[in-house]
């Protein structure tokens, strides 16, 4: 799944956001981001469940394009489904709470970055005698960007670990964390100031080559691909940057997924344990256990399993690669 670009997104030109002002706007980007949030709070827990290596479902047989029989994973409505059938609608949303705050955290701390560090406006340049300047306007705004990023990423952390730990207890059915305030407690107590930043350098250099990727390319390519005689240029140039995202948000996926799992492992919840996954000692030991398992089993093969850990003992791994090929529906 590829992951969206980090940071609200402003409206483009003005508008609404700028008639009601400084204040209002910021309050506008809270409720917008808590409503996506909510919104897609259920896909992002049943693909944390997937990550971690909990698939309660057997594969459904079938076949692919070539009409060869393969294996296929559930898919997330199914998953969705299951989840409803165990905890209820309601259970859908585990998590959600710390994850709204961890949301509004975020965005108050890039607004409040980007009033305490404003960035002096540079006008649109395009013409590629003025590559340099065009350029160097480029790699100010990424490095402001990088900078409110940054900040706003170590700022919600803590409540973005809890999140991930409150929606994997699904797996082992635990209440180790079953609020906001006693988790914090909890956390603390057990593993000090530094297990509220467990998986934060991974995130951070994630969102680092993502905003650095995705702005270099979209400017070369408006500069040297789009010509400026062409009728549709700021059309296309408009939409260079979103496509860019959603390409680098595909090179980026590892290091989020190495942030979320290092989140949730040796917490004292069972998604966190073997035989779901190795007790690591830090995010590199993660990335390299990923790594090798990418090399035994070949790139298809990993992406199969997203790249997880081996499956849940009630269907384990080798029932699953036995004979057939296996898919994610």
């Amino acid at each position: 799944m590829a992951a969206l670009p980090p940071g609200p997104l402003s409206p483009p030109g003005g508008g609404a956001a700028d008639a009601a002002g400084p204040e209002g706007a910021e309050g506008l980007f809270v409720l917008l981001g808590a409503g996506l949030v909510a919104a897609s709070h259920p896909l992002l827990y049943v693909k944390l469940l997937v990550q971690v290596g909990h698939e309660p479902l057997p594969p459904t047989i079938g076949r692919n394009v070539l009409g060869r029989k393969v294996l296929y994973l559930p898919g997330f409505f199914t998953y969705a489904r299951h989840i409803v059938e165990v905890d209820g609608k309601r259970g859908l949303f585990r998590g959600l709470t710390p994850r709204l705050i961890s949301s509004t955290l975020s965005t108050i701390t890039r607004g409040s970055v980007k009033k305490a560090f404003p960035l002096e406006d540079m006008e649109h340049v395009s013409n590629k005698d003025d590559v340099k300047t065009s350029l160097r306007k480029v790699v100010r705004e990424t490095s402001h960007e990088m900078m409110m990023q940054c900040v706003s990423r170590f700022v919600s952390h803590p409540l973005h670990v809890i999140s991930m730990r409150c929606m994997v207890q699904f797996v082992g059915r635990e209440v180790k964390y079953s609020g906001v305030f006693s988790a914090i407690g909890r956390i603390f107590k057990e593993e000090g100031i530094l297990g509220f930043f467990v998986g934060l350098v991974p995130h951070i250099l994630g969102d680092v080559i993502f905003l650095w990727c995705c702005n270099l390319l979209a400017h070369f390519i408006n500069t040297y691909a789009v010509d400026d005689n062409f009728s549709q240029a700021s059309v296309i140039r408009s939409y260079t940057k979103f496509v860019m995202g959603i390409a680098v948000s595909m090179l980026t996926y590892p290091f989020l997924l190495v942030g979320d799992l290092m989140a949730v492992n040796n917490c004292g919840l069972r998604a966190g344990l073997p035989p779901y996954a190795p007790a690591f000692a830090s995010w590199i030991h993660c990335w390299r256990y990923l790594s090798a398992q990418v090399r035994e089993q070949g790139t298809h093969g990993a992406l199969g399993s997203l790249c997880s850990f081996p499956k849940s003992p009630a269907f384990p791994k080798s029932a699953c690669a036995a004979s057939l090929p296996c898919s994610v529906a």
